[in-house]
């Protein structure tokens, strides 16, 4: 059966690949988070009604039924950022006798198989089980469960069709994000309630038999426009023919050029940051991760130290992201940096500005958290200071030790190649030590001379940078072979 044939090939494909043998540490831990994360959600499943019980405002089926779309709605949006997009080597099917509509049927259902389509059934079927079948039939609680992976499906093609038809650019990604945020805002406006919407309907298709046939009608029409669009743009050549005339991706960064070399290779950097999927939905990521002050700024169980690494980790995102592959996504062409007439330098400084501009374009975009009070207003401050004064150094120092190459071609998503442990072993320090520095500091003496401490820390990495910067350039002559050879290496 040819189908069975193309399950074969992409299992091959898989399993021969030299790098399903590699990264062997990594595979290890993330099995083993999986696990653990895979336990958590199934005690919660089984928690849930419980806690949905002390809600007001209905029971725990109803109160779950109107909260619904708003999960459909959220992972509709992670998935258009993160969900890789299934791919078939057309050429080489092409030429053989397999019929079109065949590969197309096996390339839109290959995602559906992804175990990230089925975890939440971690979830869902103890809630199905303790919420419904014992206070309704077994009946209900099975639609339930159908229901709700049906319209899991329905969101993985979507997001499909969307990202193919619109593109993950950032304007794409703009566009989603407006489109989301002007229905949470005409809820929030009271013109519509989008909880009453989904309460009602889910309500509808868990309590009739007949209620399954909208989100399997929701699929059909998900999968046929899926259909539609590969009708469409069967054939490469006119898939790609909408980007023959079209201008770069990039913005013009021909002002970065009056710096010199170190601009040029500023530009350069976000070229490539912008220019690749992997390197962008990371950039694109950072923006939600400025959104966890309203998590820990709004609860009082947070201890000072907690805080102050929340602090800490949004003002320097895009510093954090970039410091530790700072040389690694240059690994494509870093044998080229090194013939040419480029000091190392010259290099480690333009990370560093690089890095020293993330900061400020963070610290500028989390000014509206000064609201929260004047704690929050000196743990910002200091947070900068470190970040900028010790933590980029400290970045540029062990990102020499990571000499993994980084394939940016690759699928934005859930794509850890290139990770090894020496990845983790660079961010554990900063992200413990700022904690424990506060927390003893604030138990021995007072959180102003943590905050204080801190702060010195910072300026004085400031004030000695060029030492420091020729020690991280000391570091790097002293591994650049080691790391190019490192980065020869391809999976």
């Amino acid at each position: 059966m040819i189908l069975l044939e193309l399950v074969k090939h992409e299992w091959q494909k898989g399993i021969r690949s030299s790098g399903f043998y590699k990264n062997v540490a990594v595979s290890i831990f993330l099995g083993v988070f999986s696990l653990y994360m895979g336990g958590l959600l199934f005690f919660m499943g089984f928690s849930l009604n419980k806690i949905l019980e002390e809600v007001p405002g209905g029971t725990p089926m109803e109160l779950f039924n109107g909260a619904m779309l708003y999960l459909l709605l959220t992972g509709l949006l992670l998935r258009f950022m993160m969900q890789q997009l299934g791919t078939v080597n057309l050429n080489s099917y092409q030429v053989l006798p397999v019929n079109r509509s065949l590969l197309i049927n096996f390339l839109l259902l290959k995602p559906l198989v992804s175990l990230a389509n089925y975890v939440l059934l971690l979830v869902v079927i103890p809630f199905a089980i303790r919420s419904m079948a014992a206070y309704y039939t077994g009946g209900v609680a099975l639609r339930f469960v159908v229901a709700f992976e049906l319209m899991v499906w329905c969101n993985s093609l979507l997001a499909s069709f969307l990202k193919r038809r619109f593109g993950s650019g950032l304007l794409s990604f703009i566009l989603v994000l407006v489109a989301f945020g002007a229905i949470f805002l005409l809820e929030y406006l009271h013109v519509f309630s989008l909880f009453a919407i989904s309460r009602a309907l889910f309500g509808f298709i868990v309590m009739n038999p007949i209620g399954l046939l909208i989100p399997l009608g929701a699929v059909v029409v998900a999968f046929l426009l899926n259909k539609w669009f590969f009708a469409q743009n069967f054939y490469p050549e006119k898939f790609n023919s909408k980007l023959q005339n079209s201008r770069t991706a990039t913005a013009d960064l021909s002002f970065l050029d009056r710096f010199g070399v170190i601009g040029e290779l500023i530009s350069v950097q976000i070229k490539l940051m912008l220019r690749h999927k992997r390197t962008r939905t990371l950039l694109f990521l950072s923006a939600f991760f400025l959104l966890y002050g309203l998590m820990f700024y709004t609860n009082e169980h947070y201890g000072d130290g907690m805080i102050f690494f929340c602090s800490m980790f949004m003002t320097g995102i895009l510093m954090f992201i970039y410091g530790q592959w700072s040389i690694s996504w240059d690994s494509a062409h870093f044998d080229s940096i090194l013939t040419k007439n480029i000091p190392a330098r010259t290099y480690i400084l333009s990370n560093y500005y690089l890095m020293l501009a993330f900061n400020v374009i963070c610290f500028i975009l989390t000014t509206p958290y000064f609201l929260f009070g004047t704690k929050i207003i000196y743990m910002h401050l200091t947070a900068f200071l470190f970040n900028t004064g010790c933590n980029i150094i400290f970045l540029l120092f062990f990102a020499t030790f990571n000499n993994k190459r980084v394939d940016l071609s690759r699928s934005s998503a859930m794509n850890y190649q290139g990770t090894t442990y020496k990845s983790f072993l660079i961010v554990l320090p900063i992200m413990f030590f700022p904690i424990l520095w506060v927390n003893v500091l604030s138990w021995l003496t007072s959180l102003s001379v943590a905050m204080w401490s801190l702060a010195a820390m910072g300026l004085v990495g400031l004030i000695f940078r060029k030492p420091l910067l020729n020690l991280c350039v000391k570091q790097f002559n002293s591994r650049k072979y080691i790391i190019a050879q490192g980065f020869r290496e391809v999976e």
